[in-house]
């Protein structure tokens, strides 16, 4: 166990020196089994991985910042569609748990996944290790995990929100939509996080998409959510002006809210199953 511990770290920090586009074709080469063509890419994963060496708007560090584009939101949609904000901090110190709600969700501003906790009931919340995982996310630069520049300047915070759950009352439901130039085509729904992670994607029309990417789909149907046309719209507006980019909301009865943007979904590096489906999505980016 100590040497391949060992192994991980010493390939972590010999990827880390590598330039962007050979490391970008040893982890795509990874994922899968081929290398990505950079030249005349035609698959969407192939054109993520192009946009992140050519695509390089300083704008978009600013709407992956879970903080910064609250602002974007406010502007673009209006702040009622912002969750409430409860508290930003520059450190895990600098948190007064004391003060917190009873129920919360706090995370890190400029990562994905390390550094998020959602309290339920903050009489059971372990505070040392909440603490620790802050620590460890603050620390971590997310840019090296799969050269997404946008985080590589973001600056490192905590932010707070209010706990939210939708119609189930026992989760919230993420709808993320894929929009090119402004419109969206396609979204997914994720269901059953964080134990048992479902994706479902559909068109617009709301017809369900017989592919798989990262998780598979929910063992029950799905039904269309109420003002799903204003989620369209809402995705629209958010999204205009930028290439393409992932816009993610959440429907609590009929109340849509901001999630975040992504500008890389599964940082380019999850497959399609079936195949054809990377192609399809890719024909919507326009290099």
């Amino acid at each position: 166990m100590l040497i391949k511990r060992k192994l991980k770290k010493f390939m972590r920090v010999a990827m880390r020196i590598l330039p962007a586009p050979l490391f970008i074709r040893i982890k795509y080469f990874r994922s899968f089994k081929k290398f990505p063509d950079l030249k005349n890419p035609k698959t969407y994963n192939e054109k993520l991985q192009w946009l992140k060496l050519h695509d390089k708007n300083p704008e978009y560090t600013k709407l992956v910042d879970k903080y910064e584009v609250r602002e974007f939101v406010k502007e673009r949609i209006g702040e009622e569609h912002l969750i409430p904000l409860i508290g930003l901090w520059n450190s895990e110190e600098e948190i007064d748990f004391d003060k917190l709600p009873e129920q919360f969700v706090i995370k890190c501003t400029h990562t994905s996944g390390v550094g998020i906790h959602i309290c339920k009931d903050k009489s059971k919340l372990d505070v040392d290790a909440v603490k620790k995982d802050l620590k460890r996310g603050l620390k971590q630069n997310y840019y090296w995990q799969g050269r997404e520049w946008p985080y590589k300047n973001i600056k490192p915070r905590v932010l707070a929100e209010k706990f939210m759950v939708d119609e189930s009352g026992t989760e919230l439901k993420d709808y993320k939509f894929f929009c090119f130039d402004g419109k969206p085509e396609f979204l997914f729904i994720a269901t059953g996080r964080p134990y048992d992670t479902r994706f479902d994607f559909y068109d617009v029309e709301f017809n369900h998409l017989p592919f798989t990417n990262g998780h598979p789909n929910a063992d029950y149907e799905l039904k269309k959510p109420e003002k799903f046309e204003e989620m369209i719209e809402i995705a629209s507006k958010l999204s205009k002006g930028l290439k393409q980019s992932r816009i993610d909301l959440y429907n609590i009865n009929g109340k849509i809210y901001f999630g975040e943007i992504t500008f890389f979904h599964w940082d380019g590096y999850v497959p399609f199953e079936p195949e054809e489906w990377d192609y399809k999505f890719g024909e919507y980016i326009k290099l």
